[in-house]
Formats: C-alpha cells, sequence, structure tokens
C-alpha cells in the first residue's frame, strides 16, 4: 500500500477497486482502481468527495472510522460523475445535517442523478476564489470547467497547502501496485481529459499562482515530492506538444504484409539512427495505450490496409481518437496497402488534415499487396525526411 499519509488533521478514506477490469466500459485496467475520498477534521468536518459504487461499504466504513463518533459537516463535490459521486445519496441519508458544497452546476447535476433527494436546505454554493473557513484549515475554490465536465472544480488547502485536485493527476491502478506514474497517468490523462487542453491550461495558470505542497487527486497516489515534474508534465501534455523525441509507427494490417513493410521501415530508421523507434500493431494493442504513445512522441508513421474501399477499422478507430484529444503538431507519414484499388491512403491523410498543425510527409507511400524494390527506395526517402525533422 502506497503511503496515503497526509496529515494529523487530513485522512485519506478512499478505497482502491482490485477486481476492476474496464474503466468507464472502455479503459483495461490490469492494475484495478483507486478512488480517493479525504476527510479534514477541524472545527467543522469536512468530506472531500465520495466514491464508486462498488466500494460503498468500505467508504462507509473508512469514513465512520475517521470520524470517530463526530459528524461530518461539509461534503464538498469537486466532481459529479458517478465514479465519484455515487455515495453521495448514502452520506445525505446517514448525516441529514451535513451541508453539500459544490457549485451551481454541480447542482444542477445533483438534481439529475439523484431526483428523489431535495437538496435545498443543504446547499452551500461557492464561486471562484471563495473560502469555506473550518477553524485552522482555509478550503479555496477555483473552478475547472471540462477538466473534464462543466462543473469541476478544485480546493486548495491554504493552512497545509493541499491542492484537492479533482481528476487532474489522476492515474490507473490500485494504491497497492508498484509501477512507475508516467505511463498510466498519460494513458488516463490522453484517454480521459485529453481533449480539454485549452482548459488544462487554464487550470494550470491558476495554480502557478499558489504555493501547493502536496496535490491529492481522484485517482492514483497522491503527489509528495518533486511536484515540479508532475506539473511540468501536464504542461506538456495540455500544450500537446511532444513529450520526447521519437517514431510511432502505427500499423493495422489483416494479411501480415502491411506489418511486413512497418517492419521495414522501422529497421531503416533505426539503421540510419533515428534516436527512438516504436512499432505497434493496432490490432493487437490496447487502443488507449495506442493513444498514449501517440502523443508522446514527436513523429507518427501510420501504415494500414484498405478495407471496403476504405480504412481498416483499427486504423480507422485509432485516427478517430487521436482526433477527438485534438492530436496536433506533429510530423506524419503514410504507407498504405491495397491489392487493387488503395484507399487507405487517402482515407488517413483526410482524417489527418482534419487536424492541426500536422505536417504530412509527401508522397504517401502505395503498397501493391507486398512490398516491392520501389517501396523500400520509397521507405528510404521517408526516413531521409523524418530524420532531417527530427
Amino acid at each position: 500500500m502506497r503511503d496515503m499519509t497526509i496529515s494529523q488533521d487530513i485522512l485519506y478514506i478512499g478505497a482502491s477497486d482490485k477486481d476492476i477490469k474496464i474503466f468507464e466500459s472502455q479503459y483495461v485496467l490490469e492494475n484495478g482502481m483507486s478512488y480517493n475520498s479525504y476527510l479534514i477534521k477541524d472545527e467543522k468536518n469536512v468530506v472531500l468527495d465520495t466514491i464508486d459504487e462498488k466500494l460503498t461499504d468500505t467508504w462507509l466504513e473508512n469514513l465512520e472510522k475517521a470520524l470517530d463518533g463526530e459528524k461530518p459537516d461539509y461534503l464538498i463535490v469537486s466532481h459529479m460523475e458517478p465514479d465519484h459521486a455515487y455515495n453521495i445519496g448514502a452520506i445525505v441519508k446517514k448525516y441529514p445535517e451535513m451541508k453539500i458544497v459544490g457549485n451551481q452546476l454541480t447542482f444542477n447535476m445533483l438534481a439529475n442523478f439523484f431526483k428523489e433527494i431535495d437538496f435545498s436546505n443543504r446547499k452551500f454554493v461557492v464561486m471562484e476564489g471563495d473560502v469555506l473557513d473550518i477553524g485552522k484549515h482555509k478550503l479555496q475554490f477555483f473552478m475547472a470547467p471540462m477538466v473534464h465536465w462543466p462543473e469541476v472544480m478544485v480546493t486548495y488547502e491554504q493552512t497545509e497547502k493541499i491542492l484537492f485536485s479533482a481528476d487532474g493527476f489522476g492515474k490507473f491502478g490500485a494504491l497497492d501496485v508498484d509501477e512507475e506514474w508516467d505511463c498510466e497517468a498519460r494513458r488516463y490523462y490522453f484517454g480521459i481529459v485529453g481533449k480539454y487542453g485549452m482548459q488544462v491550461q487554464a487550470l494550470l495558470k491558476k495554480a502557478a499562482t499558489l504555493d501547493i505542497q502536496m496535490i491529492c487527486p481522484l485517482h492514483g497516489p497522491i503527489l509528495k515530492e518533486n511536484l515540479g515534474y508532475y506539473i511540468d508534465k501536464y504542461n506538456t501534455w495540455s500544450s500537446y506538444k511532444p513529450e520526447e523525441e521519437g517514431i510511432y509507427i502505427a500499423c493495422s494490417s489483416i494479411y501480415g504484409n502491411t506489418l511486413k513493410a512497418a517492419q521495414k521501415l522501422a529497421d531503416i530508421l533505426k539503421e540510419k539512427g533515428a534516436k527512438k523507434v516504436v512499432l505497434v500493431d493496432l490490432t493487437k494493442e490496447d487502443w488507449a495505450e495506442a493513444i498514449e504513445d501517440a502523443f508522446r512522441y514527436s513523429h507518427l508513421i501510420v501504415a494500414s490496409s484498405s478495407y471496403n474501399a476504405g480504412l481498416f477499422p483499427p486504423m480507422k478507430q485509432f485516427l478517430d481518437h487521436l482526433k477527438e484529444r485534438n492530436y496536433q503538431n506533429r510530423t506524419v507519414g503514410i504507407i498504405e496497402n491495397g491489392s487493387w484499388a488503395p484507399s487507405a491512403g487517402k482515407c488517413m491523410k483526410g482524417i489527418l488534415e482534419e487536424m492541426k498543425n500536422i505536417r504530412i510527409i509527401e508522397p504517401i507511400i502505395t503498397i501493391k499487396s507486398t512490398m516491392s524494390e520501389e517501396n523500400m527506395k520509397q521507405m528510404e526517402e521517408m526516413t531521409d525526411k523524418i530524420l532531417e525533422n527530427e
């Protein structure tokens, strides 16, 4: 179990689901998921967010133990997504005098999710910069719309200088998993938040005005050291800048001939001194992992079979996911394959041209069933153009 100690007055009351295999019905999980919730004990006791339905009993037990016979005075709702807000109904029923803290959009959504509960006498509406004084601790609220829902807000605890960052700085994985933060935080960010880079940038500008000594997200470990590292990652990701120099080759091949061409291109790149070359078979790769790595590297090569006078579905899905998440600022090469009427290249180029600041390497390499000597010469030329730009 990772160290989830926060301070004498601030306690972790969340839990991890080690059995969950799919998050949000689409993201594959190998190491479970954590759902974080916190309690601040002071003259007034404050709960920060609830957790997922599957962990209701565990969370209520953690809360009761942490309260140690006391009652919560406030529940702060950072985000209304059900993996964090499901148990609002349970805690309201258990502690009917408790006030709920949120912005106006929060309460609009509460009425939609909990139609049977009257929140009118429990509402504590806050706006940008408002401060809730609970004794020794002072809680300041900052709106973070579309990071990644419109009602999202973060809470800054002024005394101990802690940012409760909602889904920001979250990652996949249970808390007792020993794994590096970057990979699963990157996959989480680009899968879930990646579309909203402009909004993340706006939140980072607000955060830059605060003295932050600790970050407490709603998923993943509490960040206590080297916070500049994590903030810099978020700045890079939300700016849609490459995280590192490298060439990511994404291939969707039906019978293997397109994959052989992609492998040949990878070999040529390595022989010519490319710093980093990563080749992935989209027919086998987790799509969210593929999206993460496409954003990670500075160059992208897409290689796909033609299919039904269009594009092979694994590549279509990959490019659509990139487009949806505002993929931009990259150099991209295209390889198509088609036995009688190649169509993949035109389709891939069309999708890529709808993205911002994408430089497409010309010409598109067209393979007719299997690689030819001419194709290999074209790959040499494409490699030279990529390395000139690297």
